[in-house]
């Protein structure tokens, strides 16, 4: 019974990020973590390392379809090393510890970074 009500939750939470119709609208809700402030994240880190590296990095928007689970402490950002085989350069948004553990532990999404 448990197990539905978490998939009937996320499958409403997933229809509700889906509906957004800008990215500004996909925000923190319930147990959900809001792609606008997993990307407002990424952005931070990438002035960061303009500012320090004379670079003009762009952040652009993270898959739309990605749903995670609130996060219960601060975001962290690092460069996605080219190993990982993606075919361009991403900053990896990642949460250590949910709200809800059950759920999900702990998440990494990836942002997708252009010059």
């Amino acid at each position: 019974m448990y197990a539905s009500l978490v998939v009937a939750v996320f499958l409403v939470a997933g229809v509700s990020s889906a509906l957004a119709a800008t990215l500004d609208e996909d925000r923190t809700r319930g147990d959900i973590h809001g792609l606008f402030e997993i990307r407002e994240a990424a952005v931070q880190f990438i002035a960061a390392e303009n500012s320090k590296k004379g670079t003009s990095w762009q952040v652009l928007e993270p898959n739309r379809k990605i749903l995670v689970t609130k996060c219960a402490a601060a975001l962290r950002v690092k460069w996605v090393p080219q190993s990982h085989g993606l075919s361009g350069p991403n900053v990896a948004v990642s949460c250590a510890k949910t709200v809800n553990p059950a759920i999900q532990h702990k998440w990494e999404v990836f942002v997708p970074v252009s010059r």
